[in-house]
């Protein structure tokens, strides 16, 4: 249903972002916000730019007396993580996110909220539109596919900017602005295999209730993968029941920690598939037991007598688990002396079985390159013992620390004297666009800074009411002694 947001000061900020939730935006399926968007600078008089990976630059002059002034970029990406709960009825091909304002908190309901960057759009709409504010010639860069592998603004073309000031938006905790980051890729095992058919009894497991998360930013909390989860159940199966694998299929993007998975395993003998159903129930307790930062965990298991599957051959099925057992996962690395900051880590978040094939998707992600490349090395290792083909793509750098930074120390100054306290500066393990940004304008210098929003990629996900208001008092600030 529709749900207007209403009694939050200022209104305008968080109806922009109503309108921009209505709109379809799941990571490749931009066109229509990118229109929007547009449309948005058109009927405003604005200097607009839309390239052909439905990008979109928005230039406004400087307020008066700022004219000219350096400009300022200020930078954000349009596309969401569309993640929803089981059971839940949403097409996000068809349907526009149901808004629901509970304590003080924007979510959607039962689906990812969109925060994770709707709240940079929205921002940077309010600044196009709020001809009150101080501020310098400013550029807005709305980018696309920035969480399938930063491909908008990889496909961007800089030379149409002139800022050489970069405020981007998409960090996640007020007071605290992110100056470095790490690069990332996706890494893809594919293996051909041939189905036989079985008859039997089908036995079907399902993983549901996991916490999930950010593979960037909640990787360091130890949160279980329901992926490699459940090929721990399912190893122990085929090694102590006689069985074969029919399906396997967890996770939806790579750059989420998988929730939720669903198995399957046919037997020619019902007493053999009556042993394999009482293991999966003893193997699901003992999980549960272990598992204490997951108080939802839980395990569906169901067996089906006189059903007829098209089974994965052992060889196969075999290699497969055994390439997840081994695989890599969650942090590989920290930097001890910055406080256990995580250098490298990976998130095999999609596995699926196909009719003709099997696929695993990788997430690796590093701050020093070296030791990306080292993962890469790994990752085609365990791919070669195993008989998979392996792909990288979509591969991203990072972004490295910058000692003399001025807006750094703007921000500071300007939160310290708005909030009275001290703005945290920190290094991610999360990709940002600003690495792409920095790489390819010579002499950037940018920070990433945002409002409070929790939970990113998973339907948990939610916005602070009160952080979003005085962010954009914080943004204002900025522009405005940056229009000095």
């Amino acid at each position: 249903m529709d749900y207007k947001i209403t009694g939050y000061e200022p209104e305008k900020l968080f109806h922009f972002f109503e309108e921009i939730s209505a709109i379809l935006r799941g990571s490749g399926n931009e066109k229509g916000i990118s229109d929007y968007l547009v449309k948005f600078a058109k009927d405003r008089g604005l200097e607009v730019i839309q390239d052909d990976a439905y990008n979109v630059v928005i230039k406004k002059a400087g307020s008066r007396g700022a004219e000219d002034h350096a400009p300022v970029m200020l930078q954000g990406h349009m596309d969401m993580v569309c993640e929803k709960r089981a059971g839940v009825e949403h097409d996000f091909e068809k349907d526009g996110l149901d808004l629901i304002i509970r304590d003080g908190r924007l979510t959607a309901n039962g689906t990812t909220l969109g925060g994770d960057n709707g709240v940079a759009v929205a921002l940077m709409l309010m600044v196009l539109d709020d001809d009150e504010i101080e501020h310098p010639p400013v550029e807005c860069v709305f980018t696309t596919e920035e969480e399938v592998g930063l491909n908008g603004a990889k496909a961007l073309d800089k030379s149409v900017l002139k800022a050489r000031t970069m405020i981007n938006m998409d960090s996640e905790d007020e007071g605290v602005a992110t100056v470095s980051c790490a690069g990332g890729l996706r890494v893809q095992f594919t293996k051909e295999i041939q189905r036989t058919t079985v008859q039997g009894s089908l036995l079907t497991l399902k993983v549901e209730g996991l916490l999930g998360g950010h593979s960037g930013q909640d990787i360091d909390k130890e949160r279980q993968n329901a992926d490699l989860l459940m090929a721990r159940m399912i190893q122990r199966l085929l090694k102590e029941t006689k069985g074969q694998l029919v399906s396997f299929n967890g996770g939806t993007k790579d750059n989420a920690i998988p929730r939720e998975c669903e198995a399957s395993l046919i037997y020619e003998s019902d007493e053999e598939a009556a042993k394999a159903e009482e293991l999966a129930c003893e193997l699901a307790e003992t999980y549960a037991e272990e598992l204490t930062p997951e108080p939802d965990f839980s395990c569906e298991i169901s067996c089906e007598t006189n059903r007829t599957a098209e089974a994965i051959p052992q060889d196969a099925a075999k290699e497969f688990i055994c390439a997840m057992r081994l695989a890599p996962n969650g942090i590989q690395k920290r930097n001890i002396k910055m406080d256990g900051f995580v250098v490298v880590s990976l998130n095999l978040g999609v596995v699926r079985t196909e009719e003709d094939r099997i696929v695993m998707i990788f997430s690796p992600r590093s701050s020093v390159a070296s030791l990306q490349e080292d993962t890469k090395e790994r990752l085609n290792t365990l791919a070669e013992t195993f008989g998979f083909t392996v792909s990288h793509s979509s591969e991203y750098p990072g972004w490295s620390f910058k000692e003399d930074s001025p807006v750094r120390e703007i921000c500071k100054e300007s939160y310290k004297e708005l909030f009275g306290e001290d703005l945290k500066i920190e290094a991610i393990h999360a990709g940002l666009e600003c690495g792409l940004f920095s790489d390819a304008i010579k002499g950037l210098d940018a920070i990433a800074i945002g409002p409070t929003i929790a939970n990113c990629h998973t339907p948990d996900e939610y916005l602070t009411l009160d952080s979003f208001e005085r962010f954009y008092e914080f943004l204002k600030d900025i522009l405005s002694r940056l229009a000095k």
